[in-house]
């Protein structure tokens, strides 16, 4: 709302004081940026019905389908997975991809889904610049919070000239792994 209101500005000023109109259009900017992240911010905590519906390898199909760059996606799980499991994996990868969207050396990413024993492994791979580090910047720590916080470990590989790698090892159900029965 305040972004339309420094555009009508902007629109008043823009003949008269174009100074001025810089300056109102910089603030115009500011505000959408931040409702923007806002936005942002209240999307990673949507639930997609595609995953609820479909399971993982659906909501998955359709995420790399809208991402801005090409993704090359294999899927390699027989059954569903616990819903927590499976929206913990998704939004890693939604992040990730986001992630490596904002860094435009990255001109390709490979995400790999396993189970194996009890783990689901998700791993993503970009042919970035590398030099990730979850110490800097709260992109990858965010990352390694939703891994954590579902009974996970998440492994950073990022050397410089080589790409950025995540792997995520979660368990297959959460019962057990946060106080469940």
């Amino acid at each position: 709302m305040a972004a339309a209101l420094e555009l009508s500005l902007l629109d008043r000023q823009l003949d008269r004081d174009p100074r001025a109109a810089r300056a109102v259009l910089a603030r115009a900017r500011e505000q959408l940026e931040c409702g923007l992240g806002e936005l942002r911010d209240l999307a990673r905590g949507i639930h997609p019905t595609v995953l609820t519906e479909r399971g993982l390898e659906a909501a998955l199909a359709a995420l790399v389908q809208r991402a801005p760059l090409p993704v090359d996606l294999c899927f390699v799980v027989p059954d569903r997975l616990d819903p927590t499991i499976e929206a913990a994996a998704y939004f890693l990868v939604s992040e990730a991809l986001t992630n490596v969207a904002k860094h435009p050396q990255a001109d390709a990413v490979r995400v790999d889904i396993t189970a194996t024993d009890g783990t689901l492994a998700v791993t993503i791979a970009d042919n970035g610049v590398g030099r990730a580090d979850p110490a800097n910047g709260s992109g990858l720590r965010g990352l390694v919070d939703r891994v954590t916080a579902v009974g996970g470990r998440l492994e950073v590989g990022s050397p410089p000239a080589e790409g950025t790698r995540l792997c995520a090892h979660l368990p297959m159900s959460v019962l057990g792994t946060l106080g469940g029965d």
